[in-house]
């Protein structure tokens, strides 16, 4: 995982703590502004500065709970705040002899329409679900080796014409190097050499995170077995 230069933004988005605390103080100026109103009375510059200071503290403690991070923006797609690069590996349920090793299975089957315009077939309508492992390096983990990192979620084939996917899934880290979460989505046009999925956000090491998954196809094997290869840039970090 590697840095580069980008721009620094100290004032990131309003922590739920302070928006909570803002709506208390408008609560609490509005019973004592009824108060006050029920007595005859104005409110006194004394009551002023107690509630500026509870929304004061408020504030503080909504900072305190965003637990020092601060927003980086890159400022040109050759900056990116964090990149890497990890490998993706599918393993289909063949139906037969492979449940022990299989990641991945389908869910629906093909419909008739995958076959009236390619008699090969284009698995139009097909979903697979799959919680793959990722990979740093290209090679498969080895028995009782973690992985960095788990892809969970789903593709379906989602053309008529050639045989294409879309993709939504999460990245689960969950080791020493790297906890959280990276959720990316986006369309695997296979004919292409590279795709872009889109990275939506995180959570962890990955908080808020947004940016790009270059994909490429490094491996297929058959039907049951592909490897990708995914070089995440990530444009907008919370560190």
């Amino acid at each position: 995982m590697g840095r580069t230069p980008h721009r620094e933004e100290k004032n990131a988005q309003p922590s739920t703590l302070s928006i909570i605390a803002f709506i208390m103080w408008v609560s609490f100026l509005k019973a004592a502004l009824l108060d006050n109103k029920m007595q005859g009375l104005a409110l006194t510059a004394s009551s002023s500065k107690i509630v500026l200071a509870m929304f004061l503290l408020g504030l503080a403690a909504g900072a305190a709970a965003a637990d020092g991070r601060r927003r980086h923006v890159s400022r040109s797609p050759d900056e990116p705040c964090k990149k890497m690069t990890l490998y993706y590996h599918d393993i289909l349920y063949n139906g037969v002899n492979n449940s022990a090793n299989a990641t991945a299975a389908p869910a629906t089957k093909p419909t008739v329409l995958s076959t009236v315009i390619n008699p090969n077939g284009t698995y139009f309508g097909m979903l697979v679900v799959f919680d793959d492992p990722v990979t740093e390096g290209k090679a498969l983990p080895v028995s009782g080796e973690e992985p960095a990192a788990r892809a969970q979620g789903f593709y379906f084939y989602n053309m008529k014409q050639t045989t294409s996917a879309w993709f939504a899934f999460t990245l689960v880290f969950n080791s020493t190097e790297s906890k959280g979460t990276l959720n990316l989505m986006g369309a695997d046009l296979m004919d292409e050499k590279t795709r872009d999925f889109s990275v939506v956000g995180g959570t962890g090491d990955f908080f808020m995170a947004r940016g790009v998954a270059t994909i490429r196809t490094d491996v297929i094997e058959g039907f049951y077995y592909f490897r990708l290869q995914m070089d995440i840039k990530l444009y907008e970090c919370y560190v």
